[in-house]
């Protein structure tokens, strides 16, 4: 395991009697003394930091608390070795890229999802059933065993519950959610084709009718209206605030139209006491001086409100396949040959004809040329392993931050809406290079945000 971190020698500060230093990992401006050598650090962490800080030379030191970040990382990669065998885990689990503190998991605490539709994941209902209830706004002859039915409206709920809440179940609790251990009310608003402006409203209105049979604390909202509106006029966004004064915190996505004219933040995203989360491209490291933005949407609103507050990570997000579907399928052969012997290639193949055409057509090919095929198609794809693949989107940056705040809550149950929300911006660190419109206040850090929740009068 790591050594003890200590301060800084002269490498990692400068030899010019400076008393702080510019970290080369973060890119902050730090006290000297709370720099590291690098001679503090085990082998592994030092490669884990270069592999994640292209240019980094250990003779620079870094931070304390990039260090601190880093020691984490290693600590959690070193419990799960065995998942790091599978072909697709060069994607670093969520808890992993945003430094969340592995003691808080959302216990005790249930958030709400809106959204398309859902399914009951192994990764939400395994070894422990958390799903509390399941409502279809759209049809109230909806039961909860719809959910345990995959079809073409599944996919999105699920994804943005179980990157919130999911245990990790089906990759042996690698790809776990930040807030593994929450409970979930689940509220289907629409279809995969559609979700009506009026019916994420209605959906708001049950969760707040239904906050206290539930204990709902979070409501998260990965969807957006069809039109831009003040919120002196516009029911869904005053739908949002009523939820807030009731203690309902609502975590919204911004939308992914930042490359549009205009770039528009849409209800409900766009009420003033909705938490609104913008997409962050972090390069899938864990090192923030190579930060970069998503194409969220930003602000200012219509009402001339900023939008987003914050960022969290909106693409190399690590999401389940919907079970029983062709893509399932498709994952798993890709999954199975990827880890099999060349040899062993064509004989795979032939045995799940009908899966994938390229495969079957390929069969013929000599096995190395098989492997790049498997390769560029797990790349293409965007495939982890048979049960998870990567996801782009605010949609994924928003429950993300919805399980920092469900962390938030179990660490100090009486915050309000308010408070998670002035934590949140307050701990959340600026990229350096980027405008504030599109930005917000910063990258949420997950531990200085349930730190702070700890540290409250």
């Amino acid at each position: 395991m790591p050594t003890e971190l200590r301060p800084a020698a002269t490498t990692a500060a400068g030899e010019d009697g400076a008393t702080t230093f510019e970290c080369p990992i973060c890119r902050r401006s730090v006290a000297r003394a709370d720099g590291v050598a690098s001679d503090s650090l085990d082998r592994d962490m030092v490669r884990l930091v270069i592999a994640n800080t292209p240019g980094w030379q250990p003779a620079r030191g870094l931070c304390r608390d990039c260090a601190g970040r880093f020691r984490g990382a290693l600590q959690y990669l070193r419990r799960h070795e065995a998942a790091l065998e599978a072909p697709g885990a060069a994607i670093l689990p969520t808890p992993v890229r945003i430094g969340a503190l592995d003691e808080y998991r959302g216990r005790g605490v249930t958030i709400a999802f809106l959204d398309a539709g859902f399914y009951a994941h192994p990764d939400l209902v395994e070894p422990a059933d958390r799903i509390l209830h399941y409502v279809d706004i759209t049809n109230a002859r909806r039961r909860r065993e719809d959910i345990e039915r995959p079809d073409d409206s599944s996919w999105h709920g699920m994804m943005t519950s179980v990157v919130a809440c999911g245990n990790g179940r089906l990759s042996s609790g690698f790809y776990r959610g930040v807030a593994s251990e929450a409970r979930l009310v689940l509220v289907k608003v629409g279809h995969m084709s559609r979700i009506p402006h009026e019916n994420i409203r209605r959906g708001l209105d049950w969760v707040v009718k239904n906050r206290e049979r539930y204990a709902i604390r979070i409501v998260n909202v990965s969807c957006g209206g069809d039109y831009e509106a003040s919120f002196l006029s516009d029911r869904l966004s005053q739908a949002a605030d009523r939820a807030t004064r009731n203690g309902i915190l609502v975590c919204a996505a911004v939308g992914n139209q930042g490359r549009l004219p205009g770039h528009p933040v849409l209800p409900p995203a766009s009420a003033p006491s909705a938490l609104t989360v913008g997409g962050l491209d972090d390069q899938n490291r864990l090192a923030s001086g190579g930060y970069d933005m998503y194409h969220s949407s930003y602000g200012p609103t219509l009402d001339g409100l900023q939008k987003p507050e914050v960022i969290a990570p909106g693409i190399w997000v690590a999401a389940p396949i919907l079970p029983g579907t062709p893509t399932a399928a498709q994952a798993q052969l890709l999954s199975h040959l990827a880890g099999a012997r060349e040899g062993e290639l064509k004989a795979i193949i032939q045995a799940h004809q009908g899966i994938d055409s390229d495969l079957d057509a390929a069969a013929a090919l000599e096995p190395q040329l098989i492997r790049q095929l498997i390769g560029a198609k797990l790349s293409g794809n965007n495939v982890i392993s048979g049960a998870y693949k990567h996801v782009d989107g605010t949609s994924f940056a928003a429950p993300i931050v919805a399980s920092i705040a469900a962390q938030m809550i179990e660490a100090r149950p009486a915050i309000t809406p308010q408070q998670i929300k002035r934590i949140l911006v307050r701990t959340a660190r600026r990229i350096q290079g980027v405008d504030v419109d599109r930005q917000g206040w910063g990258v949420v850090d997950a531990e200085k945000a349930v730190r702070g929740a700890l540290e409250m009068p």
